[in-house]
């Protein structure tokens, strides 16, 4: 820090801050002008460093939006369970980090809760089910408390044919019942789901929260945006030994490549989770005016193999 004294009399020295500003990523790194995560300590010179304080999200879903305030931009969301660490508040309204994806954003204060007693005597439990009914007591005739969507977490003890909520409230086990490992398999129990930007559930998804979230369930974390997904998930592969199961970019957007040379993904053209035509996804861009549609192909490690029941057609214009 510089202390310079201003030539005119009676004005007070003013302080000017010097070090370190590197261009950092605002959807992850806690970076304002006005505050630093204290992680960033070495990194970033500040003036003010923040260590977050624990939270996790209370209702079934909610909103982390670009600003504060129910109009502002949404740009992802948190479901029941997750962990989000906040750094600022402002009215009604929080700043802080998604745990699970290190995506930052706004959201409601009142969807916050501490996290309270965690009961998990192992790996996460989440739910497996597109909506899960949380019962007043452990019988599916009691008085339903709440819904809650695929992939929210539970913290609590498996009683019989319940999963005991350590904040109250009872899940049927059926509704956490294990996945398949197969990731496209998943994103196929969203089909039909509405398209909704920012979404990360069956109850309103965009195309790179529909490829975390069954990335997610099959094993494999992934972050939130296309971009991030291009950038970091798998190896590159050519276009032209593109096989079912690979993850195929275009410019603001991804979808899984399935069987038949399809791609399943949730779109602002159908606004749903539907499963078409490669071809015809190309040919919309291509007519759309783009140039380059399809922009990078990646492969999750464990799928290096083309299923002999499902070569893809060939397709030469990308």
């Amino acid at each position: 820090m510089i202390l310079r004294t201003s030539p005119e009399q009676g004005l007070p020295r003013q302080a000017f801050l010097t070090g370190p500003r590197p261009a950092l990523d605002p959807r992850r790194a806690i970076a304002r002008p006005d505050l630093v995560d204290i992680a960033l300590a070495a990194q970033v010179a500040a003036a003010r460093y923040v260590e977050p304080v624990s939270q996790r999200c209370r209702v079934p879903r909610t909103p982390m939006r670009l600003d504060r305030g129910s109009d502002a931009r949404p740009v992802s969301e948190l479901l029941f369970g997750e962990d989000f660490d906040l750094f600022d508040c402002d009215g009604d309204w929080g700043f802080g980090r998604s745990v699970a994806d290190g995506y930052s954003g706004w959201v409601a204060i009142a969807a916050l809760g501490d996290p309270g007693p965690d009961l998990r005597p192992g790996p996460a439990t989440s739910i497996t089910a597109r909506r899960a009914p949380v019962f007043a007591a452990p019988d599916i005739k009691t008085r339903v408390l709440m819904e809650l969507p695929f992939g929210a977490r539970l913290a609590g003890t498996a009683e019989e044919r319940f999963f005991a909520l350590a904040g109250g409230g009872f899940v049927h086990l059926a509704h956490i019942a294990a996945l398949p490992a197969d990731p496209v398999a998943i994103a196929r129990r969203c089909l039909g789901a509405p398209y909704l930007w920012g979404g990360r559930s069956p109850d309103g998804v965009d195309c790179s929260g529909l490829v975390q979230l069954a990335l997610a369930a099959a094993g494999t974390p992934a972050p939130r945006d296309s971009d991030q997904q291009l950038a970091e998930l798998g190896t590159a592969v050519a276009f032209a030994h593109r096989v079912p199961g690979d993850l195929i970019f275009f410019p603001g957007h991804v979808g899984f490549l399935t069987a038949g040379d399809c791609l399943l993904h949730a779109n602002a053209h159908w606004m749903a989770v539907v499963e078409e035509p490669l071809a015809d996804v190309i040919a919309r861009l291509v007519t759309a005016g783009v140039g380059e549609p399809v922009t990078g192909v990646r492969r999750i490690q464990g799928r290096t193999r083309q299923p002999e029941s499902a070569a893809p057609h060939p397709i030469t214009s990308a």
